[in-house]
């Protein structure tokens, strides 16, 4: 009997020894977690009872467990890396199987899919039809956009403009736009854009009328009139009065390019009548043509970006995380993935952020929770039982040989 208690000693100590090998092993592994091997007792019988002097059988490796604590997070400057900080895995396919790991070093393949570097697929949940939120409860294959941005087409043209409170009327009528002494002032030109995303100019001009703090705006685009002469009408402080909205419908203009009708309404909220001089305090519109991607960027909530030339943005998913009631239970796969398991529990998925899940932090990866150090200290532990157990054998063989030579 103590031949095999000491043989299961040193068996469970060389368990710890592989354990802890293996632990250094991946000290540089990302998003690896240490494992802790745990032994429980052995006796000859069971159960309830036991004789108080009882003589246990030895030791056996009851459970290898991994510990799913934070490692560091550290920066990479690499858009595709990412860290969870907090609870929870990056939800990942293999071949439709869904796997889960901490590691974050993604890159893509040649179809454009977002995959580990064993080529496991990363998910998220994609955007709502409508263009707001996500369909969380769906999740899909991460797939980066390598097409341009569609142009969109221009619907409002903001203007804030200064109107001299001094004006008079031009010296010359009728309102010609090729004539500057027909109105007092212009805006310049302001660049629009039609369903094409080819530019246009739209240009405003103001002209003062004989009735006090009146103005009439006449618009053009392309040097073509849309619609006719709006009247402004401001208060004896100086504020817009007419429009009540600010707003002015233009009519329809139909582009050379073969784009659909450009029609627009020129915002001119905030205007004012005031001093001696006119003043252009504010010229935007919301069209854009088309872009071409430049980056991808990921923040904090989860949400992938693909970023264009002409500074549209455009929301490709949301990285989806999941958690488990007992991490412990998953199974490992090994190259840094796990697998739900009977005692892992039921996978949960969500918002990074949100209920227990940790954050995404973008250009930066988990490193290992392996600390050397303890390591090596558990390595000379480990050791130090191997040799004791080996120990205890060669003393027992000794009392027995000492046995056998009893005359």
């Amino acid at each position: 009997m103590g031949f095999n208690t000491s043989l299961s000693g040193i068996k469970a100590a060389n368990t710890d020894l592989n354990v802890t090998a293996n632990n250094i092993a991946n000290v540089n592994t990302t998003g690896f977690k240490e494992s802790r091997a745990e032994f429980a007792d052995l006796f000859s019988s069971t159960g309830y009872g036991l004789a108080r002097n009882a003589v246990g059988s030895g030791v056996r490796v009851s459970n290898v467990a991994q510990q799913f604590s934070q490692g560091n997070v550290d920066p990479t400057g690499r858009n595709l890396d990412l860290a969870i900080s907090g609870e929870g895995f990056f939800t990942l396919t293999v071949n439709g199987a869904k796997v889960y790991s901490r590691a974050g070093n993604f890159q893509t393949d040649a179809n454009g899919y977002v995959v580990n570097p064993q080529g496991a697929r990363l998910q998220v949940y994609p955007p709502n039809a409508n263009g707001t939120g996500f369909a969380v409860g769906s999740l899909t294959d991460l797939q980066l956009l390598t097409t341009d941005s569609a142009p969109q087409q221009t619907s409002i043209a903001n203007l804030m403009v200064t109107l001299p409170g001094n004006a008079s009327g031009p010296s010359v009528t009728p309102f010609d736009p090729t004539d500057a002494n027909s109105y007092n002032h212009s805006t310049g030109g302001i660049t629009v854009y039609d369903s094409l995303g080819v530019t246009h100019t739209q240009t405003s001009y103001f002209v003062k009328t004989a009735n006090p703090n009146e103005w009439q705006v006449y618009n053009y685009v392309d040097g073509t009139a849309v619609g006719a002469a709006s009247t402004l009408q401001f208060s004896d402080s100086g504020a817009l009065v007419t429009p009540a909205d600010g707003r002015i419908a233009l009519g329809t203009f139909t582009p050379s390019t073969g784009a659909g009708t450009l029609n627009m309404t020129l915002d001119i909220t905030g205007s004012t009548q005031y001093g001696e001089a006119f003043a252009l305090r504010d010229a935007r519109q919301d069209g854009f043509a088309s872009g071409k991607l430049n980056s991808i960027s990921i923040d904090a909530d989860g949400v992938v970006y693909a970023r264009y030339s002409n500074n549209a943005d455009k929301a490709l998913g949301q990285v989806a995380i999941t958690n488990f009631v007992n991490p412990q239970g998953l199974s490992s796969l090994g190259d840094n993935i796990w697998a739900e398991s009977s005692t892992s529990g039921g996978a949960r998925s969500g918002a990074p952020g949100t209920s227990d899940f940790g954050d995404i932090q973008s250009g930066a990866l988990e490193s290992s929770t392996v600390d050397l150090t303890e390591q090596l200290v558990n390595m000379i532990v480990a050791q130090r039982n191997f040799q004791a157990n080996s120990q205890m054998i060669s003393t027992q063989d000794q009392v027995t040989q000492t046995i056998i030579n009893i005359r």
